[in-house]
């Protein structure tokens, strides 16, 4: 057992003296080329390229930040609402002056013949019926209107991303909404909503001045 022991201790004292050894020459041959590996470093450096950061092939855009900053679309829900409303108020008003005829009718028609009655009645009934069917075209109309419009804002986004993706090199831009995505998470390195969002709003900028 000692002379393992002494013959261990010997080993890691030859080892330990190889060592120092080897560090002093190492030292001396360090000091030798400090000089020209300074140099080749700095020529080194000097020939390096600049690093290049290639551009993500994946990017993503936040469709409701676009959709509630993009100029076109709220000038479109501006005059949607303001369509919806001025059919709403029309509707409103044939309906009071409907309910009125209405109303009249059952004060006075005790006194009318029964001609007079059936007369009114046939009226008062086509009315209403005039009142459903508008009531019912003006929502279908709206309807259509909407839709024509987010087609028209669907395809002005798409062409642009499609301009922008060929110049930046994007393969795919996804679109993420909250609560209504396949993203669950993405680095926000990979957003573009903002670069997207400014660029549309510059084109359609540029087309209300024509």
């Amino acid at each position: 057992m000692n002379l393992s022991k002494n013959l261990l201790l010997l080993a890691l004292v030859s080892a330990s003296f190889a060592a120092c050894k080897n560090d002093q020459a190492s030292s001396t041959t360090k000091t030798a080329t400090t000089a020209t590996t300074a140099t080749d470093s700095t020529a080194s450096e000097a020939d390096e390229a600049p690093v290049v950061v290639a551009a993500p092939e994946i990017v993503y855009i936040n469709s409701d930040t676009l959709l509630s900053n993009y100029q076109y679309f709220k000038d479109v829900r501006a005059r949607l609402e303001a369509k919806g409303k001025r059919m709403e108020t029309d509707l409103r008003t044939k309906a009071s002056s409907f309910q009125k005829e209405v109303e009249q009718y059952r004060q006075t028609g005790a006194g009318m013949t029964q001609e007079q009655r059936a007369s009114t009645e046939q009226r008062l009934a086509q009315k209403e019926q005039q009142i459903a069917a508008q009531q019912q075209a003006s929502g279908s109309q709206l309807a259509k209107d909407e839709n024509d419009e987010m087609k028209k804002i669907y395809d002005k986004v798409a062409d642009y991303l499609k301009k922008l993706s060929k110049e930046k090199g994007y393969k795919m831009v996804l679109t993420y909404s909250r609560g209504n995505s396949a993203i669950l998470y993405g680095d926000s390195s990979l957003d573009i909503t903002t670069e997207a969002l400014s660029g549309l709003n510059e084109e359609y900028k540029a087309t209300k001045k024509k």
